[in-house]
């Protein structure tokens, strides 16, 4: 099985940068791996996905040579099975606010021993190579999302889960559950305390560090802070900034 990319990187601390796709294309799955990110996250949660375009952004990724990534639906042991026998490498799984919520992705996640992930003929999964049910345990990856005050608190826990390989900040739903707004993420102290916590831990830990970051300043922030698995940008992100910009040069 060919070695995943993302996780790589993460297992030697480095970072490893996303960029997150909510328009359902495929094709813009594929130019974004092109690019040269190391992963690109299809995002089912929030994103307008349908199931056979996902499966085709999935190839793409794969064959540009980026790690492919999707946020699940829920945290749900059904569905994080369909993605990776979609040929998913990585998972992102929401609202995972207590032990158990952990325990139930983290179990999806991995054949027995290691878990109860359902054995299924390598269709999809083919397109990582060879030997992919004997060795995928080791190249798949789990980031659950601490994004809520109770998550915060329980995060040492949570991410001492067996199964778990890191997490994924979820900046706003945390703000908004610790009593805050949008506009404080980034600036209020309750959330940046809240933050550097979640950081903390996983360095302890031996975790990746996961944070949704979404513009290129944020982004460099907290890589600086010692978070690794971020993502910048995205579809809609690109598309309106460039817009803008051609549009303004040539009215210009």
């Amino acid at each position: 099985m060919q070695a995943n990319r993302t996780k790589e990187l993460l297992d030697k601390g480095q970072p490893a940068i996303g960029t997150s796709l909510g328009y359902g294309s495929p094709w813009a799955a594929g130019a974004m791996a092109a690019a040269g990110f190391d992963w690109v996250l299809m995002d089912t949660q929030h994103g307008l996905w349908e199931t056979n375009a996902l499966r085709t952004g999935i190839l793409a990724v794969t064959q540009a040579g980026a790690t492919p990534v999707v946020r699940v639906l829920k945290n749900d042991f059904g569905m994080i099975n369909r993605l990776l026998d979609d040929g998913v490498l990585g998972i992102i799984s929401p609202m995972v606010d207590t032990v158990a919520d952990a325990e139930l992705a983290a179990d999806a996640m991995r054949y027995p021993p290691r878990g109860h992930r359902s054995y299924a003929t390598p269709y999809l999964t083919s397109i990582h190579g060879d030997n992919y049910s004997a060795e995928s345990n080791d190249q798949v990856f789990l980031a659950v999302q601490i994004e809520s005050a109770m998550a915060v608190e329980n995060a040492e826990a949570i991410l001492a889960t067996d199964g778990v390989d890191g997490c994924w900040v979820g900046p706003a739903d945390m703000a908004l559950t610790m009593g805050l707004t949008l506009a404080d993420i980034g600036t209020h102290p309750r959330h940046d305390e809240a933050v550097a916590h979640v950081a903390a831990v996983c360095k302890k830990l031996g975790k990746f560090a996961g944070y949704s970051c979404g513009t290129l300043e944020m982004g460099q922030r907290r890589v600086s802070e010692g978070y690794t698995f971020v993502n910048v940008g995205g579809d809609s992100l690109f598309m309106a900034e460039g817009a803008k910009h051609y549009l303004a040069q040539m009215r210009g």
